[in-house]
């Protein structure tokens, strides 16, 4: 019975893609790409014949029936833009279509951006939260940092090159000056990891270009956020009525930091 093959490929440099990736795109009978211009490149390198259809976010509902019926007929390769398919990209509803009608579904295995920006990061690898992109808007953004602001685990985020400002500093504000490490163009020509604090990487970035890769320190119990800030909340909170007990536990789900020492500020007010 055919098989829907997910297939990972190289994030930049095009050595990174396994001998069994090659040979699996080498065989089947149609690979699903969600850039058919990006996936054409690794193809040509690659001398692969292989008949190329596109599947994207914004085809992705019109041609599911398609695939799913060309998959009673013969293997597809699912392939994204880069990387893990079904990370970040719409395979994932093929990937799910599939699995309910009982089409087998296996994973060729290989280059991951979340995987190799936490290896180069310097931060603890052994446990990590993969975000994804952050919403668009800033209040969506805002809202989802603050739900994960307790996170201890390492963070991993994606970000586009002309929100990576807005970004940070959102970060900065909800989740303290924290260690991160800032990937940029990860195996490619001008690949670049940042090690430093949210606020010496808001120094460096001051002109973003290419693909990003957030990889953000989990949540130590110590968030280095000023305190003048800490401050101008807690009176903003303050001047609009809201008692002690409800600002610190505000404030505490924001930054993680413990209700004692914001009842300290409170009390210097």
């Amino acid at each position: 019975m055919p098989a829907l093959y997910i297939v990972a490929t190289p994030i930049g440099n095009l050595e990174d893609i396994t001998l069994r990736a090659l040979r699996v795109l080498k065989e089947v009978g149609l690979i699903a790409a969600e850039d058919t211009r990006t996936t054409n490149i690794l193809l040509r390198h690659y001398n692969i014949k292989t008949p190329l259809t596109s599947y994207h976010e914004r085809n992705k509902e019109k041609k599911l029936d398609y695939l799913l019926q060309t998959l009673q007929e013969k293997d597809i390769a699912l392939v994204s833009d880069a990387g893990t398919p079904g990370m970040s990209d719409p395979g994932y509803k093929l990937i799910a279509a599939a699995i309910e009608q009982d089409i087998k579904v296996v994973p060729v295995p290989g280059v991951a951006a979340p995987i190799a920006a936490v290896m180069a990061s310097g931060l603890p690898l052994q446990q990590f939260t993969f975000i994804g992109f952050l919403p668009r808007q800033k209040g969506e953004r805002r809202n989802l940092l603050k739900s994960i602001s307790g996170e201890k685990r390492t963070l991993v985020i994606f970000e586009v090159p002309h929100r990576v400002q807005a970004a940070l500093q959102d970060i900065r504000d909800i989740l303290g000056n924290r260690r991160v490490a800032i990937c940029r163009e990860m195996t490619k020509i001008h690949e670049e990891v940042f090690r430093g604090k949210v606020e010496q990487a808001q120094e460096h970035f001051t002109e973003p270009r290419g693909e990003f890769t957030l990889v953000i320190e989990g949540n130590t119990g110590t968030t280095e956020i000023e305190t003048d800030k800490l401050l101008t909340e807690l009176r903003h909170l303050r001047q609009k009525g809201i008692p002690a007990r409800e600002a610190t536990r505000q404030l505490a789900e924001i930054t993680g930091l413990p209700r004692k020492e914001l009842y300290r500020l409170w009390l210097s007010l």
